[in-house]
């Protein structure tokens, strides 16, 4: 046998390997990652890969079903809130509608909803999410010289516009002529 033959043998031996490890690899990702598309549409996969029937807004799974019985779904506490069937251990905590922050609750929050914040009055919304208001700003004051062209709204901030010539605004509210 000529070296390159020798050579050539090993390498086909080597790139064997690869191929069997490669389609043992496969076939384990098949195996384990197949049946995860098995549960129906109102279950959830346990942590043992058994399909197990959801539990209900405002609840959460407390024990995982077995052969014997069902899923046990237990309520979701104060403070805390599911929107949808669920195959989980922990409710959603609720939204915060911080005072201090300017917000305050037009909603409140429910084992089946979170709470929906609102704008204080002086106050507009900077951020808006699914669940109202997630972030709001104080007001723009105008400035000494300025009027407010448009008054801040709970979507809005003020809009205010220089004084014309030969007027004056001393509050920054509106502008008076010089007398």
């Amino acid at each position: 046998m000529r070296r390159f033959d020798v050579l050539r043998t090993k390498h086909d031996r080597c790139e064997s390997s690869v191929c069997s490890i490669m389609i043992y690899l496969l076939l384990q990702v098949l195996v384990f990652a197949g049946p995860a598309s098995c549960c129906g549409a109102q279950e959830y996969r346990t942590s043992l890969g058994q399909c197990c029937p959801e539990c209900h807004e405002g609840t959460v799974v407390v024990r995982d079903c077995t052969v014997d019985s069902g899923t046990r779904c237990g309520p979701c506490e104060t403070g805390t809130f599911m929107n949808r069937p669920n195959g989980m251990t922990k409710c959603f905590s609720c939204t915060s509608c911080d005072p201090g922050l300017g917000l305050l609750t037009r909603q409140r929050c429910s084992a089946t909803s979170d709470s929906v914040c609102g704008v204080l009055d002086g106050f507009f919304c900077r951020t808006q999410s699914e669940t109202g208001c997630s972030l709001a700003e104080k007001h723009s004051a105008c400035q000494h010289g300025q009027r407010i062209k448009q008054a801040g709204t709970s979507r809005n901030d003020t809009v205010c516009e220089d004084c014309q010539g030969g007027s004056f605004s001393p509050d920054g509210v509106s502008c008076s002529p010089w007398t």
